[in-house]
């Protein structure tokens, strides 16, 4: 099977979605489709046997069309849509002046010259361009779908203005029909042209504002440059070697499109450019901007074996890299990816709204048929004109777009929103589905943590000699880096300026790990040293004076232990010189996240595979008050099941591979960006810069998308629900009002409109 993303063309409204789904679903070979009229985009799920073109070929019989690219890299597709977008913007824009300027003229003799003869042929002539040259399509779209037993938006168009132009053509060519029958004689050229220029403007504005919905998705397609600086060497060099032996002068700079670039090709990033692939750097330095990915606007140094990613900035240097992942598989076409997908995908509430919308249209026509039929029963002397009317305005106000674009519109803004705060949303389900969640349980290492060691304190018996420490401190960081254990990280990082700056040295003739104890070495001068645990330490020197020193520490190691740190001795030559506490350090934001969780009303549990003791340290900091420990893979999942079990509606925060379980059994899940790919693969929603502050963030957002998709569905629902039968005529028994098809127009121009503009509002508001 493959799964693959396509843009539609020929949608103009909601209903169009749903007969886009409903053909392609019933095309042999395909298994499933789903259409999303705000993004105009078709997800099909079907067989190798079939082509894009066979797609293409289904819907183009019904008026509609496909987008497809054999480009790899999605460049070509992303635009030809965006090509076909602009044509389409321009042509909807061309085709609004032109009816709305020859509408004016119209306008002016129905209000004022109703009755001058011509005056209605004048309207004829003007009427005729802008119903069946700018609104052509209007009519050819209708007929392409009654062709096939489907209507749309374009067929409740095409009625409406056709009816009003026939009858009024009728009167025009034939006044004296209904004179002879003493009735009066109206023509409404007016009502047909307004309703094309009102469709038109609406549909001009809709397409304007439904362009800014993905400006999240323009801003990240933004980041890819589209040349780049490509190194060839001169001659046929091993590339395998050249990161090891690379000299600038043995190659030249050439210029080649980013869709161009393949693996292994060796890169040039100057001052300014966006790195345009993943890979390694192997020759120069600089300090690059990866707020994109961390969220942190302080560059990073980027040096020989860094790594560098798709879309990050570098700020002064130039510097040289391998290409590692290119096209679809960089860092950044995977969010781009992500985020198309998750705006292109439906809430809940969508698919039932879709199901509404795929019947609103033969509905609404009842509707219109029934209103003429009681209008001609009851309506006196001016029953046709009346019913004629009545019909009209009921097919014009009905608004299926309204009701298609209140849920996408916001879902694409919600998601587009949460991209630009670091906030990677898999699917619309989960956004709706986050506004409930009461119950938040947060894995402690790596996603409250850093996720490894750091030295936080130290403590020495060096009488204050700053220069004896420093060469004790090469000497800790000589032996560490012969070790295997993951503490000895927490070593190397804190005391590598100490051993560059060293004078001497160190070489060790012997050295020698105990598991889970320590580790012993000696130098070619003969010192010896140990490096262990307080444990191992008493019982290393249990008959020597060091215990009598250890013992005086005592509450040193409980005030470090009380605090979920692991201490360490160093002892040179039997003889005590420092004590050390390591521990995984908080991250800087996590404090305010879980304080910020509490705000919002929600339950903060912490689970962790540590020690009861470290655990519940953490969470003291924290102030988090129930806390799981030493839990298993398996039994953070059975925790998690319990907890819904209760009725709970949970949200699991991890970054490993030991959260997977959890993740794939919570209600949403939530990885951190910097945590294993198992994790973000499973969980749904991904926060790119591993930041436990966004988390409070990613629930306002999905709280304020479900309020403006509520929002919309209301107005939409409540719009139809009382228009329709205030265009019907319902009114006109108590107070003699009938709805003028031309303010019906106008108001059904407006539906739409307010509902995109509704969503947008959601940018504007502070997470």
């Amino acid at each position: 099977m493959v799964n693959e993303a396509f843009p539609v063309t020929g949608m103009s409204c909601a209903a169009c979605a749903s007969s886009v789904e409903s053909i392609l679903s019933h095309t042999k070979g395909v298994q499933q489709a789903e259409v999303n009229f705000a993004t105009e985009l078709v997800w099909v799920e079907y067989e190798e046997s079939l082509s894009p073109e066979d797609l293409h070929e289904a819907l183009k019989k019904v008026g509609y069309g496909l987008l497809w690219s054999d480009d790899e890299s999605g460049d070509e597709l992303a635009e030809a849509q965006k090509k076909a977008h602009e044509e389409y913007y321009y042509q909807v824009k061309t085709r609004t002046i032109a009816s709305i300027l020859l509408s004016i003229p119209v306008i002016i003799i129905g209000m004022g010259f109703m009755d001058w003869t011509p005056g209605r042929w004048i309207s004829l002539v003007l009427s005729l361009p802008v119903l069946f040259y700018f609104g052509r399509h209007f009519y050819v779209n209708a007929w392409k779908q009654a062709r096939h037993g489907q209507s749309n938006m374009d067929t409740l168009v095409a009625l409406s203005t056709g009816i009003a132009f026939l009858f009024s053509l009728f009167n025009t060519l034939f006044p004296q029909v209904l004179l002879s029958r003493g009735y009066e004689v109206h023509v409404y050229y007016e009502a047909a042209v307004v309703i094309i220029a009102f469709v038109s403007l609406g549909k001009w504005l809709e397409e304007r504002a439904k362009s800014n919905t993905s400006t999240a998705l323009k801003k990240l397609m933004g980041l890819q440059p589209k040349n780049v600086h490509i190194w060839m060497a001169k001659d046929s060099a091993d590339r395998s070697s050249l990161s090891d032996n690379f000299d600038v002068q043995q190659g030249e700079e050439q210029v080649m499109p980013l869709k161009w670039v393949k693996e292994g090709q060796i890169i040039i990033v100057r001052p300014g450019e966006h790195v345009p692939v993943d890979g390694q750097v192997i020759f120069g330095e600089s300090y690059v901007d990866e707020s994109m990915i961390t969220g942190e606007p302080i560059g990073v140094l980027k040096k020989k074996g860094e790594r560098v990613y798709a879309g990050t900035i570098n700020q002064k240097g130039s510097f040289y890299f391998i290409a590692e992942k290119v096209g679809k598989q960089t860092y950044l076409s995977q969010i781009i990816s992500r985020v198309q997908q998750a705006q292109g995908s439906k809430a809940p509430v969508q698919k039932l709204v879709d199901r509404i919308a795929g019947v609103f249209v033969p509905f609404v026509l009842g509707i219109a048929v029934l209103s003429m039929v009681v209008w001609m029963v009851v309506g006196g002397q001016e029953m046709i004109t009346q019913a004629i009317l009545a019909a009209v305005a009921v097919l014009v106000i009905a608004c299926p777009c309204a009701l298609g674009l209140a849920t996408p519109t916001a879902i694409m803004v919600g998601i587009g929103k949460g991209a630009e705060h670091q906030i990677l949303i898999k699917d619309a389900q989960s956004l709706e589905l986050a506004h409930k969640v009461d119950t938040v349980v947060l894995d402690k290492t790596g996603t409250l943590t850093q996720g490894r060691p750091a030295l936080t304190d130290e403590k020495w018996f060096l009488d204050g000699l700053e220069k004896e420490q420093s060469s004790v401190a090469a000497i800790i960081w000589a032996i560490e880096h012969q070790s295997e254990h993951p503490l000895s990280e927490a070593f190397l990082a804190h005391y590598q300026s100490d051993y560059n700056s060293s004078e001497d040295k160190i070489v060790l003739t012997r050295f020698e790990s105990m598991t889970g104890k320590g580790v012993e070495a000696e130098d070619q001068e003969g010192n010896s040293y140990t490096l262990g645990s307080i444990s191992y330490l008493r019982d290393r020197y249990k008959n020597q004076w060091n215990a009598e020193v250890l013992s005086s520490q005592e509450d040193q190691f409980r005030q470090w232990e009380g605090q979920a740190k692991t201490v360490i001795g160093f002892i040179m030559n039997e003889e005590l010189r420092a004590l050390f506490a390591l521990a995984d350090p908080l991250k800087p934001t996590a404090k305010g996240g879980i304080d910020a969780l509490g705000r919002q009303g929600l339950r903060v549990i912490m689970l962790s595979g540590d020690s009861s003791k470290t655990a519940e340290a953490v969470a003291k900091e924290l102030g988090i008050e129930e806390v799981w420990a030493q839990m298993l893979p398996e039994q953070k999942a059975d925790k998690i099941r319990a907890l819904q079990a209760q009725g709970c509606i949970v949200a699991m925060v991890g970054d490993g591979i030991n959260d997977s379980e959890a993740l794939a059994a919570a209600d949403v899940s939530v990885a951190m960006g910097q945590g294993s790919d198992i994790a973000m693969d499973v969980a749904k929603v991904t926060l790119i810069s591993s930041d436990p502050g966004l988390l409070a963030k990613a629930f306002t957002l999905s709280h304020d998308t479900v309020r403006g998709i509520r929002q919309n569905l209301f107005w939409a629902f409540i719009y139809n629900i009382i228009g329709i039968p205030i265009a019907a005529g319902v009114l006109y028994p108590f107070n003699g009002f009938l709805l003028d098809p031309m303010i019906a127009g106008a108001a059904m121009a407006f539906s739409s409109v307010s509902v995109v503009t509704n969503s947008l509002r959601l940018k504007t508001k502070p997470l």
